[in-house]
């Protein structure tokens, strides 16, 4: 299929499957938190706007929930049929991770969901909820696991390599390895600056088309809210997280600023624009701005960091790639305080509601948290190989061996299946979010499944 081999088809379909499924997590994990804001502003204050807003984005959570499990199931499962070199190598350790993660995350998830989307009348006001709470919990637990896995393939600790398999010998080295914390922190802010723009984007929708009665209007500030205090704690996250990448990781800092030669012995120039040729082992048309990188990046004014040309070439990730995923990234997020500063400036003049254009800005940045979730997801996987664990399995050497067809034919029917499942899925989530939160806060948050299916939670996320 298209000339490419078994190898490159297994990257692809994973890649395809993965970039599905992290968009629903993201907004599981910022709904259920908004949720639990929300419902403890009911219970505290009593305001119909609190509830109704609560009834309204749980049918919305209900949604991304189900998707998430379904395209998690299938990536759980891809681990040992596309990536048994993977499994066989490193499944002392992911394996687990990932089981932990089903008996703390999910367990608690599943046990208290059916609570939270259909109890609201049929439990006492504080059971609900805790219940809502233990669900917010359990999607910060799940994104701990997930994230203390995918941390370890990046930067290996506490970990012994016995008759060519990993076999851990210190567990909380494995789990607190050197990248998890800043890995962590930037996934959860992610997550809620991605559900803030989502939240925000709705209400703006509903402003523009003349419904500004007080429960969108509370949606809109709140979200506002949340994007101008997460934003730049994001930026000053990922600053971070690029430091420790430096010393963890040099050659993906390399390729995401495009560097190739330190022979001239200057400081470190920021490249803001250019394409890297990983033939000619240089930037074409690069703009940039002298000793910045150095600044940014090593704190001080002459040091210089990693160039590409001091790793061999079968060490080095796809330089224009991970260049260009990582200033899509940063540019949607100094969007994203712009949008928070502009946000706080029309609040103080009294025209936040008002203002035609920015509700239109706002409206068109509704998914540019989750754009930025894949263009970051993009710089850190593609930014790791040619390693599946860094430094210790090639990517290359983890791939079961399939045959051209075989992953072909299964990475058709994923592309078909996908675009038609969650194809609907969307469409109704439109549907939910153009109808708006019912005004008499009467309705039960399930009130918008359809009533000969219940929803069914049979995997995990």
């Amino acid at each position: 299929m298209f000339d490419v081999d078994a190898f490159m088809l297994a990257r692809v379909q994973f890649a395809f499957t993965v970039s599905f499924h992290i968009i629903f997590p993201a907004i599981t994990i910022g709904l259920a938190s908004y949720l639990a804001v929300l419902e403890g502003l009911w219970l505290k204050t009593r305001n119909p706007d609190y509830k109704a807003l609560y009834q309204f984005w749980s049918k919305i959570f209900a949604v991304n929930f189900g998707m998430g499990v379904v395209s998690g199931l299938v990536m759980a499962y891809q681990f040992g049929t596309n990536w048994s070199g993977f499994s066989e190598f490193a499944g002392s350790i992911t394996g687990p991770l990932l089981t932990y993660e089903v008996l703390t995350a999910f367990f608690l998830e599943a046990g208290f969901l059916g609570v939270m989307l259909f109890g609201w009348h049929r439990v006492g006001d504080r059971l609900h909820f805790f219940a809502t709470c233990m669900v917010a919990l359990g999607t910060l637990i799940s994104t701990f696991w997930i994230l203390a896995s995918n941390s370890w393939m990046h930067t290996p600790q506490g970990h012994e390599i016995i008759n060519g398999q990993v076999v851990p010998v210190d567990w909380l080295a494995v789990i607190f390895n050197p990248s998890f914390p800043y890995r962590l922190f930037h996934m959860v802010v992610a997550a809620f600056l991605s559900s803030a723009l989502f939240v925000g984007a709705s209400a703006a929708w509903h402003l523009l088309k003349g419904n500004r009665s007080s429960a969108i209007k509370r949606m809109f500030s709140m979200s506002l809210w949340m994007l101008a205090i997460t934003a730049p704690i994001q930026a000053v996250i990922g600053d971070l997280h690029g430091l420790n990448t430096l010393v963890y990781q040099p050659a993906k800092i390399a390729a995401i600023e495009g560097h190739w030669d330190n022979s001239d012995g200057e400081p470190t120039p920021l490249i803001l624009f250019g394409m890297p040729n990983m033939d000619t082992e240089q930037t074409d048309y690069k703009i940039e701005i002298p000793y910045l990188a150095s600044l940014i990046l090593t704190h001080s004014w002459d040091q210089q960091i990693p160039a590409l040309r001091d790793f061999a070439p079968e060490d080095r990730p796809n330089a224009p790639v991970v260049f260009w995923s990582f200033r899509i990234m940063v540019a949607l997020g100094l969007l994203m305080i712009l949008q928070g500063l502009i946000g706080l400036w029309l609040r103080r003049k009294g025209t936040l509601y008002h203002n035609q254009t920015f509700l239109k800005f706002v409206l068109l940045m509704g998914p540019s948290g989750l754009i930025a979730i894949l263009a970051g997801w993009v710089t850190t996987e593609v930014g790791r190989q040619p390693w599946v664990v860094h430094g210790l399995q090639r990517t290359k050497d983890a791939v079961s061996a399939h045959s051209e067809l075989h992953m072909s034919i299964s990475l058709l029917t994923f592309f078909v299946v996908y675009s038609l499942v969650f194809g609907i899925g969307y469409v109704y989530l439109i549907h939910q979010i153009k109808q708006g939160p019912d005004h008499n806060g009467d309705a039960e948050p399930g009130d918008a499944l359809p009533d000969h299916e219940p929803l069914s939670i049979s995997g995990r996320v």
